[in-house]
């Protein structure tokens, strides 16, 4: 009989399972264990914020081994990680099982440690607590304030705002800040000021450089010097005078060494030097917590990573300061311990800082036993740790101000030399941006006041004010911790989604916002600009912390915040697309429409001459387009002009004739569509209207203003056969899709890559690219009633048997390797559905996708898949049977409307 114990990861449990022994049973939860279903209703505001839940395959799994470990135990222990998101767990693994009754004489206890080590298990085993239900209820507030602005807000942007994506509750915050940053950058106009200096030689024959701060008597600002005739006038006076030296200046100035990692600032400190991004230094330190093999012992290295605290245990600091005198000496240790507060805003500080386990186990001594990303950020950790308790560094400080006789010419030099090391022996801090002065680290000559110097070159130097920098991934960090909003613990996430939206992109490891992104951004703004507003998001974030001590209700903070938010929702239903137009155009036409230098109108159009060009929407995104449209059909993608110099999005006169076609006689074109270019085949007939000209869109890697007739009729006669399978005697072929190029052989489709050319592609590439196809599907044989094959595939949510366009889930228990023909076709039979769906049906298709980017939350972390089992569960009470089966009509009409205006592609119809 042994009592079961509830981690998070595999790698924790494996640790974990070594410290207990054999009395004890440790499983992995695999983390959330169920989620909020992605579609309308999941949370229901006018039932006091009750919500459903449901549980993935995943999730249903280890709830089942839970399970089976749990017959003859006495004792369970939660022992997720110490923080409101371990605690939402562990609460989750506890509801599920009491749903089930499976938690009869069961003692349910939960247990935290901050390190995974030996003793730190141990004693949180002696010691177990209750659930913290506060803590939990902050979850549910934050959990249910992510999904209601997501399915809120979300559709909105759909139907008001075509081709965006999503919106979030921090995450358009940050991106905001993104956005606003580079509108600074674009807005900036630099100034030009030049700087005076010269070099001296002292009576030792010892030179140094000063710069010129007072001339005329005056002190000089940054500007006072803004041209070359200035400059080189003072360059002139200098030149023609003698100089010694008037008064030196000399003070002692200590630095104190930074305080020990909390999550914020080792993402910032890992970026700046390491190069790590946020999500890759988050993964790593998780592997350094959760456990690493040191010659046949696991031990965790650090401890728990996600943290605002910068304080750290004393034992902790006493076995830091021991090793601080033994390898570095006394005159390195401070007299005392030193202790430290955090100053970032709604600091919880419930956790030690980040800092190793055991600070015996040096980098050096570790690093074998280490890969590269583990070696650098445990050295990174150690080494801050170590030094936050050494002694401070001392800096000699010298400042030497130069004169004319008359004194209306003064220079200064200044300089400093490090007296004692202390800290920077071991650890310096990175810098976000190079900011440092020059002359911290110059040592200066002795000098004396009164001493004479010899004058020698003299140089004028022009210098141009730059704009702020774009944000890096440190810098956004530290600017979103310091206003207050999101947690460090979801930091990394935040990020992540914004790229994987496509809403910004990294530069040179900065962020630069896409236009889809300063569209979104803009929007927001224009129409919801209180909850953009980083005032706004930081007081929310109080009032869940809040939630978190007990002080208030979350229901209650949620009726406040859902009261108004509907509110503002509500509002935009009358809101025309003309009027959103005209609020981005506003706010985006300095980007969009930088004026030239010549001082010309960037909003002519340069196919008419007459039309103005400005923002237009079509159904799937923005665009630019002239104000004579359908007269001139000049249309541009959504980029500032001229930037990329492509004219393969542009066509000035609606379409160009590429020529005639060989077999029918027909024009072949270049037009413009929803999704971009395509070719076209001949026009329709305007006596029948259901006639259709062939066309297709121009696959990547052909450029729009270089196609040939050849390649277009070679495009419109697409799908051609590439030929036979060399095995199978198949026929292979070679086409267009909606996502891009394919070859096909029979029911199996393999993708091409972007190298490839659909024109082109040859037998063997196409075999090869099928052979990798193959191996995720397995052919049973003939189905009995028409001869077509019945295959079994594996699918993204699991293996499934297909037939034709008829697709059917295998039942949990069943491997796809195992399965046989008759099965599959009586459960095909039985339980199959159409692949596809057109019309009505295909906006129930299109829900689940949409609905997915929705209810992405503050942590980036997506909901469980639709095809999961649910269950349910409330935060107080079990919700009412009926109110599961709602349906979110106004998505699903939103989505409808969406899937069927794809399903037949169509010339561009602006609004």
């Amino acid at each position: 009989m042994t009592d079961v114990v509830v981690v998070e990861s595999p790698a924790k449990a494996k640790t974990i399972n070594k410290y207990l022994g054999d009395g004890y049973t440790v499983l992995a939860s695999f983390g959330h264990v169920r989620d909020l279903p992605p579609k309308d209703g999941s949370v229901r505001p006018d039932e006091n914020f009750a919500m459903d839940w449901q549980s993935d395959e995943r999730g249903s799994r280890q709830i089942a081994a839970i399970a089976k470990a749990l017959k003859g135990a006495r004792h369970l222990y939660l022992a997720t990680d110490p923080d409101r998101e371990g605690e939402a767990i562990s609460w989750h693994v506890r509801a599920v099982l009491a749903e089930k009754n499976l938690l009869k004489g069961i003692d349910v206890q939960r247990v935290t440690f901050n390190e995974i080590t030996k003793s730190a298990v141990k004693a949180a085993m002696a010691a177990p607590r209750d659930l913290d239900q506060p803590l939990i209820e902050a979850y549910l507030a934050r959990r249910a304030l992510d999904y209601l602005v997501g399915f809120t807000l979300s559709p909105v942007l759909w139907r008001k705002l075509p081709g965006s994506r999503s919106a979030g509750r921090v995450q358009s915050v940050a991106l905001r800040l993104i956005c606003e940053r580079e509108a600074e950058i674009e807005v900036f106009r630099p100034r030009e000021y030049w700087t005076v200096t010269s070099r001296f030689t002292t009576p030792g024959g010892a030179t140094f450089t000063a710069r010129l701060t007072h001339l005329d008597g005056h002190k000089l600002d940054q500007f006072d010097l803004d041209t070359e005739a200035k400059a080189f006038s003072a360059r002139d006076a200098i030149s023609a005078s003698t100089f010694a030296v008037r008064s030196v200046e000399r003070r002692k100035v200590k630095r104190n060494p930074p305080p020990p990692f909390t999550t914020s600032t080792l993402q910032q400190e890992a970026s700046r030097k390491l190069g790590m991004g946020a999500q890759a230094t988050m993964r790593t330190a998780q592997q350094l917590y959760e456990g690493i093999d040191i010659g046949g012992e696991t031990a965790g290295l650090i401890t728990y990573m996600r943290t605002d605290g910068v304080q750290m245990a004393s034992e902790a600091i006493a076995a830091i300061r021991g090793h601080i005198g033994t390898e570095f000496g006394p005159q390195y240790l401070p007299g005392s311990p030193r202790h430290y507060a955090t100053k970032a805003r709604n600091a919880q500080e419930a956790h030690e800082a980040v800092r190793p386990t055991d600070v015996s186990r040096t980098p050096a001594s570790v690093a074998r036993h280490l890969n590269d990303e583990q070696r650098r950020l445990y050295e990174l950790i150690w080494k801050r740790a170590v030094a936050s308790q050494m002694q401070s560094a001392e800096l000699d400080q010298v400042a030497v101000d130069v004169a004319n006789p008359g004194g209306n010419l003064v220079l200064r030099a200044t300089g400093s030399i490090v007296a004692f090391d202390g800290f920077l022996k071991l650890y310096t801090e990175g810098r976000d941006d190079s900011d440092a002065d020059d002359d911290e680290s110059r040592m200066l000559p002795p000098m004396r006041e009164q001493d004479a110097l010899k004058g020698g070159d003299v140089a004028a130097d022009q210098h141009f004010t730059q704009p702020p920098p774009r944000y890096s991934e440190a810098s956004l960090v530290k600017k979103m911790e310091e206003i207050g909003i999101g947690r460090p613990s979801t930091y990394a996430s935040i990020l992540t989604v914004l790229r994987d939206r496509n809403y910004v992109r990294l530069e040179a490891r900065r962020f630069v916002p896409e236009d889809r992104g300063r569209l979104v951004t803009a929007f927001l703004v224009s129409f919801f600009e209180r909850y953009v507003d980083t005032q706004f998001t930081a007081g929310l974030e109080e009032q869940l912390d809040e939630i978190s001590d007990g002080r208030v209700d979350w229901h209650d903070v949620m009726a406040a915040f859902w009261r108004d938010f509907s509110h503002a929702v509500d509002q935009t239903k009358d809101l025309k697309i003309s009027d959103v137009i005209s609020a981005l155009d506003e706010d985006l036409g300095p980007h969009f429409f930088p004026a030239p230098s010549d001082g010309s109108d960037p909003r002519v159009c340069t196919a008419c001459g007459t039309g103005r060009l400005g923002l237009k929407l079509g159904k799937y995104g923005a665009f630019i387009g002239c104000s004579n449209y359908p007269t001139c059909q000049f249309t541009r993608r959504l980029v500032v002009d001229g930037s990329e110099g492509d004219g393969a999005d542009m066509l000035k006169d609606g379409m160009r004739v590429l020529g005639q076609d060989p077999a029918s006689g027909e024009d072949v074109t270049v037009r413009r569509g929803p999704w971009g270019l395509y070719v076209q085949q001949g026009e329709p007939n305007p006596e029948d209207k259901k006639s259709k000209p062939r066309r297709t869109t121009i696959p990547k890697g052909i450029e729009g203003d270089k196609i040939t007739l050849e390649q277009a009729v070679g495009l419109l006669s697409l799908p051609r056969l590439v030929g036979l399978h060399p095995e199978t005697g198949e026929p292979i072929e070679a086409g267009l899709g909606r996502f891009g190029p394919f070859v096909k052989m029979g029911a199996i489709f393999g993708s091409l890559d972007k190298d490839d050319d659909v024109l082109t592609v040859g037998l063997n590439r196409a075999v090869d690219v099928l052979a990798r196809k193959l191996a995720s599907i397995r052919t049973l044989g003939a189905h009995p009633k028409d001869g077509e094959p019945v295959l079994v595939r594996k699918g993204r949510f699991g293996p499934y048997a297909q037939h034709g366009q008829v697709v059917a889930t295998l039942p949990r228990d069943r491997a796809m390797d195992d399965v046989t023909l008759d099965e599959m076709v009586a459960l095909l039979t039985e339980k199959g559905k159409p692949l596809k769906a057109k019309g009505k049906k295909a906006a129930v298709k299109a829900k689940p996708k949409t609905a997915k980017a929705a209810a992405t939350g503050e942590d980036g972390v997506k909901s469980a898949p639709k095809k999961a089992a649910a269950t349910k569960a409330t935060s107080s009470k079990a919700a009412p049977a009926k109110a599961t089966a709602r349906k979110a009509t106004s998505t699903k009409a939103a989505a409808g409307k969406m899937a069927a205006a794809k399903a037949t592609p169509r010339a561009r119809k602006t609004v």
